[in-house]
């Protein structure tokens, strides 16, 4: 699946975390990946993170999911909308909507979203901190862009919803199926559904805070610390005021901490395990019976395709004269053959290379792990 009449640098140098962009229908011919019955489904099930949001005298209301099959026959004539996170987890149809957006690196991927909304139907005016492509799958939406928001503007007061409190639209347009809206971080939008059945796919991506990594990164070098390592001041002299803490002491304080942030192999090494650790860590794709490198070749042998597990996040760094492999939080130091293996597998869905010992016994363990599945177990 790609997208014609589409120039992903030109894209990238114009528009990318600067200014919003409407694509008209660019797949030639689109089909909505997923039916409305089947995202309703999916809701309702345990460990699928959902939400719905109904209108009702002029303000909205959440409830969280999983949700009771019978509560959607509940909802009357009012407007609401249905959400759920991380569809491409279990419709593949849906994860192939990621892959024309591919020219963003892959830990920048967060996941793919649906909505889905009856007439008037919406989450209210708000702004994102990421990226995001709105895909118009079924139906129509009028979607509105206002200005760049920021940690001071001001919201609603409201128990689940961040939505501001003053919105001026500053453009305006309704999609048709196929059609596709990009907006940048923190730019102000709103969607309303024109008529039943909407369905918008939302393909996300993660931009972590200064804060988040600060703090995670901290916590790990705090946890491999030794006791012992502490400050120290054997040539300390006396001063004149006891209660000065001196120049000298807070530059040894200071680089106490930041010698220890600096490292940027470790860093880069954390990093991968951390941005590929999975979203939904409670779920588990292992397969039933572990399999054996032998057991890898023997599948590949006989035309049996080996493909990522959609849920799983594949990312690499250059180390040498070899590379880092990150998937699902664990990382493999990879050299030579195998080396180029992982770059495949990272750049594409299925494994299509005969691979070396080396190589299958690192299948092996991605299979295992349930980063890879044979495809008709996926």
């Amino acid at each position: 699946m790609q997208l014609s009449h589409f120039d992903p640098a030109l894209f990238l140098r114009d528009y990318w975390q600067k200014k919003p962009l409407l694509i008209r229908n660019p797949w030639g011919e689109w089909r909505n990946p997923l039916e409305p019955d089947e995202l309703a489904g999916l809701a309702c099930e345990e460990g699928v993170e959902s939400r719905l949001i109904t209108l009702g005298d002029d303000r909205l209301a959440m409830e969280s999911g999983p949700l009771p099959e019978t509560r959607f026959g509940q909802l009357g004539a009012l407007p609401w909308t249905l959400l759920v996170q991380a569809v491409d987890h279990h419709v593949p149809q849906v994860a192939a909507l990621i892959d024309p957006f591919r020219f963003v690196p892959n830990w920048r991927i967060d996941d793919v979203m649906v909505s889905y909304a009856t007439d008037g139907g919406g989450v209210g005016a708000h702004f994102d901190q990421y990226d995001v492509f709105l895909v118009q799958g079924l139906g129509r939406r009028r979607w509105q862009v206002g200005a760049l928001c920021d940690s001071t503007t001001p919201l609603l007061p409201h128990d689940d919803l961040r939505l501001l409190a003053d919105f001026v639209p500053e453009q305006e347009w309704i999609l048709e199926p196929g059609d596709i809206l990009y907006v940048p971080p923190r730019i102000a939008h709103h969607g309303v559904a024109v008529g039943d059945d909407c369905m918008t796919y939302s393909i996300g991506f993660r931009a972590p805070s200064r804060a988040e990594l600060v703090e995670h990164w901290s916590e790990t070098l705090v946890d491999a610390m030794p006791d012992e390592d502490r400050y120290a001041d054997p040539d300390l002299a006396r001063q004149a005021n006891p209660g000065e803490i001196a120049p000298a002491a807070i530059d040894r304080l200071h680089a106490l901490v930041t010698e220890a942030l600096a490292d940027r192999a470790a860093f880069a090494r954390w990093f991968g395990q951390y941005s590929s650790s999975p979203k939904y860590p409670d779920t588990d794709w292992r397969p039933e019976e572990p399999m054996e490198a032998g057991d890898v070749a023997a599948m590949l042998a006989e035309g049996a395709a080996l493909c990522r597990n959609p849920a799983s996040r594949f990312s690499f760094v250059r180390q040498g004269d070899g590379l880092l492999l990150f998937v699902d939080g664990e990382c493999f130091d990879c050299a030579g053959d195998v080396a180029a293996l992982v770059e495949t597998l990272c750049a594409q869905d299925h494994v299509s290379v005969d691979p070396s010992d080396a190589g299958l016994a690192l299948l092996a363990m991605l299979v295992n792990q349930g980063s890879l599945a044979f495809e008709e177990e996926v």
